[in-house]
């Protein structure tokens, strides 16, 4: 039976990088020794990592005053590290949901934070809407997309002041303008590798100009350490970076970021437009303007609510993975990352229609 992942992360891969990753393992790049033993201050090592550098350079058009680092430690460490080097006076968040919370959190640990808008009034499932972004904050902060509430920030923001983005989930899922970003992070394992690898772009006169001045940093979260060190400072996940250079690769065959973006475009679109004309699922994110193209949450109905175990089982039986709902949101929510592939999506609906024709 055909397993479809739809797991909100880790989460598929594209079976071509799995294939090569395995290769990898025995034997990189005809070097007779596996991918996880090799030494990270080899000429092969290097040689890798410089070309993954060039393959996001080349995908999301990043300028050269901008770096491109590989750090440990997932996105959860940004929460903290970001303000650690340029929070000052006051810096200003946009709290969209759970992930935009803890950084919120870890920034009030080191100083005073303005709560631009904040969606907590309906338990985050809309984007909000109307705010002004204060001009007298170091640094704004967004979550763009909210694996948790389905919701998305499909577009680039414009900001008066340096603009700061956790993209962990809709990383490289459509193109974008980099240079109005002073710093984006995320952590690799929804669209461009596993986990255990953090991607970080940064505008270079921004951390030189910006960085908090008089400050002890400590060394391994200080930005400087890694752009002076090109991510060498320590040992970088190495087969992790392996795997993130295989899938920029896959994404560069299929035809680049716009060409991924209309594929997640017509997986969200055809999902979406099901659960709207169901008599028995409905979408959390009733603002069509809000959804999220990577996670697709939807509960049951009014009158069906009991049927939703139920429908888990009978999904799980189809080989269907990954469709429970989290626990603040309840239901379901369904991954639609770059690897999952249309016929999942359509399977998906396959299943839920049979399910409902079973009991509407």
């Amino acid at each position: 039976m055909k397993v479809h992942n739809f797991n909100p992360g880790p989460a598929i891969l594209p079976s071509v990088v799995l294939e090569k990753t395995a290769e990898a393992v025995k034997n990189f790049r005809s070097t007779g020794i596996g991918i996880m033993e090799i030494s990270h201050r080899s000429k092969e090592f290097e040689g890798l990592l410089n070309e993954t550098i060039q393959l996001l350079r080349e995908l999301l058009n990043v300028p050269e005053n901008y770096s491109i680092l590989f750090l440990g430690g997932g996105a959860s460490t940004q929460f903290f590290s970001v303000p650690y080097n340029f929070l000052d006076k006051k810096a200003a968040y946009l709290e969209t949901g759970h992930w935009a919370e803890r950084a919120i959190k870890e920034a009030q640990k080191l100083g005073k934070v303005e709560i631009v808008a904040s969606s907590r009034d309906k338990n985050f499932s809309y984007l909000p809407k109307g705010w002004t972004i204060p001009t007298d904050a170091d640094y704004f902060h967004i979550t763009t997309n909210n694996t948790i509430y389905g919701t998305e920030i499909l577009y680039d923001i414009e900001s008066p002041i340096p603009l700061i983005a956790d993209m962990s989930s809709d990383f490289c899922s459509r193109p974008m303008d980099i240079k109005k970003y002073a710093l984006i992070y995320a952590g690799a394992q929804k669209n461009v590798g596993p986990a255990g690898v953090t991607i970080i772009i940064i505008n270079n006169d921004f951390l030189n100009e910006k960085q908090v001045k008089n400050k002890v940093i400590p060394t391994m979260i200080d930005y400087k350490t890694h752009v002076n060190n090109n991510s060498l400072y320590n040992t970088p996940p190495v087969i992790n970076i392996y795997v993130v250079y295989e899938t920029l690769m896959w994404l560069k065959n299929l035809g680049g970021l716009s060409e991924m973006e209309k594929i997640n475009i017509e997986k969200s679109n055809l999902l979406y437009d099901y659960i709207d004309s169901s008599k028995m699922f409905v979408c959390t994110v009733s603002n069509k303007e809000d959804r999220s193209r990577m996670n697709v949450c939807f509960v049951m109905k009014e009158g069906y609510k009991d049927k939703e175990e139920e429908f888990e089982k009978f999904a799980k039986s189809k080989g269907i993975i990954g469709i429970k709902g989290h626990r603040t949101v309840g239901g379901f929510r369904a991954s639609l990352y770059n690897a999952l592939p249309l016929e999942s999506v359509k399977f998906l609906i396959q299943t839920m229609e049979e399910f409902e024709k079973k009991y509407s």
